[in-house]
């Protein structure tokens, strides 16, 4: 059985893929500080899978934890790196909690890799490092503008030093994963997405916000040029997208890679505004979301959404489920946890 470490292994995306990787016969050891997300996802994915990954509560900025990790967990083929701040409005008010933990953390991973003889790495990047393209839908071949954000750029960066890595390495090899924007939850309601505090993604402001728990829904911007006037995005299952990293592990476990750093676009190759989503969110699951329009959130990219022919043909990956499917998800997941909230307030 091949071992794979996940760092951020319990957050929203972490989580999902660790359920995929384990229904593909992957042993999984993750490691995740719980800084936005919650230990309680093991029992989630547990109870997915039938087998509970090995659980490691640790900070990625911690060389010598990791160093202990990794060589008490011998044997580990692979690293699945998603431990990173991902809120491109909290970026910009706090740049350097992001250049701290998103580069030195994948730094400190790069570097211990050669000593524990692991030779495979999957980075967890974003569309966000083409900033607002020229052209629509944008490959893997349009140039980087200026990241409009610093976790952005954090992301442009990582993706630079993974690459001067490889050329003074070459037993090292990667798969870039440059993500859209993933939505919804595991269809079991089991995992999904629970961030601290205040949410920074859209789906789970619209879901807090029809079950209750938030007053209204705050929509940056009607007046970017687009048809409604709202930002578009191209938004994906989140388990569409775990299973992205299924896929691209096997290639490198089977080495079936062309070179030593390939990247991929990982969407649907469908634009849709931040008003479609709640329109379509409100019809498929017959609730309300009440919403104002607010000014523009500094950071924001216009418009953006995949072009995921590579993915598609090369890869051997194609996103699966529909929006209204994925937008049911993301509710059925919101009712399960008010369910859980109302159980605690009565014990």
């Amino acid at each position: 059985m091949k071992k794979i470490l996940v760092t951020g292994g319990t957050g929203y995306i972490g989580s999902h893929t660790v359920v995929e990787l384990q229904n593909a016969g992957f042993e999984v050891v993750i490691i995740d500080n719980l800084s936005n997300s919650n230990v309680e996802v093991l029992n989630g994915i547990a109870s997915i899978t039938g087998v509970r990954p090995i659980f490691e509560n640790l900070d990625c900025l911690d060389y010598v934890g990791l160093d202990k990790v990794l060589t008490q967990h011998e044997g580990i083929q692979a690293i699945i790196h998603f431990a990173a701040s991902k809120a491109v409005g909290e970026s910009v008010e706090k740049p350097l909690l992001y250049y701290r933990n998103n580069l030195v953390s994948l730094m400190n991973l790069l570097q211990l890799m050669p000593l524990h003889k692991i030779r495979h790495f999957v980075f967890s990047s974003s569309c966000t490092v083409y900033g607002q393209p020229d052209e629509l839908p944008v490959s893997e071949s349009a140039p980087m503008k200026p990241a409009l954000s610093p976790y952005g750029n954090t992301k442009q960066v990582g993706e630079e030093i993974i690459r001067d890595t490889i050329r003074a390495n070459s037993l090292i090899n990667s798969i870039v994963l440059r993500y859209f924007n993933p939505i919804g939850a595991h269809p079991s309601a089991m995992i999904g997405e629970l961030p601290n505090g205040v949410p920074n993604n859209l789906i789970p402001f619209v879901t807090q916000t029809a079950i209750g728990l938030r007053k209204q829904l705050s929509v940056y911007g009607d007046d970017y040029n687009t048809p409604d006037g709202s930002c578009i995005r191209d938004y994906i299952s989140v388990v569409d997208l775990a299973k992205a990293h299924v896929v691209a592990m096997e290639r490198m476990l089977h080495q079936k890679c062309d070179s030593n750093l390939e990247v991929f676009n990982i969407g649907t190759g469908n634009g849709l505004s931040v008003l479609e989503i709640v329109k379509t969110f409100q019809e498929v699951n017959g609730v309300t979301v009440p919403y104002k329009i607010v000014n523009r959130r500094e950071g924001d990219i216009e418009k953006v959404w995949a072009n995921p022919e590579k993915a598609n043909n090369v890869l051997g990956w194609k996103a699966e489920e529909s929006i209204e499917d994925t937008l049911r998800s993301a509710w059925l997941w919101e009712k399960r946890l008010e369910e859980k909230r109302k159980e605690s307030l009565r014990n």
